[in-house]
């Protein structure tokens, strides 16, 4: 087996803005990202993990901010061009993918999860899309799950929310598809994160009992989903857009 993986000439120098960047899937695209040469903006409200991870990365620029404020996402939208340029790259990552039963559900719960899954992509797009018009193009890469099409029943809002990013993304495609630029998603599956094994699945053999389930049975680790990224980020996806792309390890 090969150990060794692609490199994206179209992305170096190019400006990536990654949400909810300071820590596991999106702290391995902005990783990701900056090995490929590209200029990789990220916001997170995780202070100290932002800038420690920022410190390791020349290239790169962290900026605190809770993506479900639109003015900050607005205000840091401006500070990554004036630091590093138009931004060609939106990676729609942050989210919270906590549990709740259906009984349990408020009206402020069921905002909130819409919010922080859901609303701010939309609007960092739209905050986004004059940069990509002006480059040129561009490439919005957004973030699903694969929770959706099971039905969770502990995570009702979190599924009803990242469903509706599918639709989102497929709307955003026809809209700026004249623009050149492209918008897909990912729906990542069980990817073990150092948050999801510390908060719920702490021991092994709830870890194997996830791996029992899928196809390829070995550890969904977060470089996998940041591989993709890369690539629906370059101009080796030029051509696909609208899609959904589902990296589960062949989950059932």
């Amino acid at each position: 087996m090969t150990t060794g993986f692609a490199i994206y000439p179209s992305l170096k120098d190019a400006v990536v803005l990654v949400t909810g960047g300071a820590s596991g899937i999106g702290a391995e695209i902005v990783k990701a990202a900056h090995g490929q040469l590209a200029r990789v903006a990220f916001l997170d409200m995780l202070q100290r993990e932002g800038q420690e991870l920022a410190s390791t990365l020349p290239r790169s620029q962290f900026i605190q901010c809770d993506v479900t404020d639109t003015a900050a996402t607005s205000r840091a939208v401006a500070q990554v061009r004036e630091k590093f340029g138009p931004i060609g790259v939106l990676v729609n990552n942050a989210a919270n993918d906590d549990r709740c039963s259906p009984a349990d559900v408020t009206p402020e719960y069921w905002d909130r999860s819409m919010n922080v899954n859901l609303k701010h992509q939309f609007f960092l797009a739209q905050q986004v899309h004059p940069h990509m018009k002006e480059l040129g193009g561009g490439s919005m890469i957004n973030f699903s799950t694969i929770a959706w099409r099971y039905g969770s029943d502990a995570m009702i809002a979190y599924a009803t929310a990242k469903s509706a990013v599918i639709g989102l993304t497929r709307a955003l495609s026809r809209n700026y598809g004249m623009d050149n630029i492209r918008v897909n998603a990912i729906e990542p599956g069980a990817v073990m994160t150092e948050k999801q094994k510390r908060i719920w699945y702490p021991r092994q053999d709830q870890v194997d009992a996830i791996v029992s389930r899928q196809r390829i049975q070995r550890v969904l680790e977060p470089e996998e989903i940041a591989r993709t990224v890369l690539f629906l980020a370059s101009e080796d996806s030029r051509m696909i857009t609208g899609q959904t792309i589902i990296v589960d390890a062949g989950m059932s």
